[in-house]
């Protein structure tokens, strides 16, 4: 009986140390005896790459333009990645880093440089975020600002991962005590490429190292008119794109401790786009329609696609009015007729959109694409064709 106690006492010890022992070479592929699990893992974790673009927007006085444009061509960034795909065929998810610089009122401690808001896929969230920008004097440290930006944001070790950096401005480009050599050195050692977008004469932006600043990583150098206003084209299909939207909105079902508040920010970000110009609400409509808006977090019918949800752990204080004395049953059926009827107006959006696209393209000349919109979208494409990323 000793003898069978202690047997399996060594048995179970060194099951133990099996466990422990794989358990700290996770993720670590050196030793071939633990490869399976390893590759298992990494495998599960490339089939779900992202895409990472971290916009550095210098807000001194003279760039209302820039931002003007970054709010009004958010979208068509957001609606060009709703049709790409990596090369095994999965769709890449979207996250947006803010960044400004070059303000007054930011922090000199800090070199005048404040984090907008850090990687996100809440589209409402970013909106919001860009529309709070306000122009002020101040020193441009460029340098700074993209070392900033590596050191804050969780850029991951995924190689499936298109990481990018666009840093927009029109003073020289090495300004400030950190030397934006080294801060490129870095961004490749990261596999992230720095983008630079100089807002001026592009000659101009040559001699001041905005060129150079990108040509250190491999990214693109542009020049950009940034007051220059955007020429919108009214479609056909814009009227009825909107209608949609708004029974989009009525599809949306709050819960949580945030569920009023996000659902009020969707809303007011409906109203942002909208002032700036019907066709930038148009656009944001189709954003909406899209994979790429997931409001998980506070919609209980994006939340229900998830694996894990289950309806009973929904706190019912924390549920609309109409929903709070409803069974889990009822709840249920309800969710799903709002999901069903959600999927059938984002369909609806999506073949109209298909349709505006191609009235675009007959009628509109590239020289009325907004400015900001075509460097970043060039650029994009252009860099994402280096990690097998294609679009449909």
């Amino acid at each position: 009986m000793k003898n069978l106690i202690l047997f399996l006492s060594i048995g179970f010890l060194i099951l133990s140390m099996g466990e422990a022992f794989g358990a700290t070479n996770e993720g670590n592929n050196s030793d071939a005896p633990f490869g399976y699990k390893v590759e298992a893992k990494q495998s599960a974790f490339k089939s779900k790459p992202t895409v990472k673009i971290a916009l550095l927007l210098d807000t001194s006085n003279s760039m209302d333009g820039l931002i003007n444009q970054a709010k009004a061509q958010l979208w068509d960034v957001v609606n060009k990645f709703g049709y790409v795909k990596c090369g095994n065929d999965t769709r890449p998810q979207l996250q947006i880093a803010i960044y400004e610089y070059g303000n007054d009122n930011l922090s000199s401690r800090e070199g005048y440089i404040r984090q907008v808001i850090g990687f996100s896929s809440d589209l409402d969230e970013i909106s919001e975020k860009l529309f709070s920008l306000t122009t002020d004097g101040g020193e441009e440290y460029c340098g700074q600002v993209i070392q900033t930006s590596l050191k804050q944001l969780d850029w991951g070790k995924n190689e499936d991962d298109l990481k990018l950096i666009f840093i927009a401005g029109n003073e020289p480009f090495s300004q400030g005590k950190l030397n934006y050599w080294d801060a490129a050195a870095n961004a490749k050692e990261k596999d992230i490429v720095v983008n630079t977008i100089f807002c001026g004469n592009y000659e101009l932006g040559i001699s001041t190292k905005w060129k150079h600043g990108a040509i250190l990583t491999g990214g693109e150098y542009m020049a950009i008119d940034h007051n220059r206003k955007v020429v919108h084209i009214v479609t056909p299909y814009d009227d009825v794109i909107l209608q949609l939207n708004v029974r989009l909105n009525r599809t949306y079902i709050s819960y949580g401790a945030m569920g009023a508040t996000k659902m009020a920010m969707q809303s007011t970000q409906d109203q942002n786009a909208e002032a700036m110009e019907e066709a930038v609400m148009v656009k944001r409509a189709v954003s909406k329609s899209s994979r790429l808006y997931s409001n998980s977090e506070w919609d209980l019918v994006d939340a229900s696609k998830k694996r894990d949800f289950d309806v009973s752990k929904v706190e019912k204080e924390q549920l609309p009015q109409e929903l709070k004395n409803k069974s889990d049953k009822e709840i249920t059926q309800f969710i799903n007729s709002k999901k069903e009827e959600r999927e059938k107006i984002q369909k609806e959006i999506q073949e109209l959109n298909s349709k505006r696209e191609a009235y675009l393209a007959k009628n509109q000349k590239d020289s009325s694409k907004g400015e900001l919109e075509n460097a970043l979208l060039s650029a994009i494409q252009k860099q994402a064709l280096k990690k097998n990323y294609t679009w449909e």
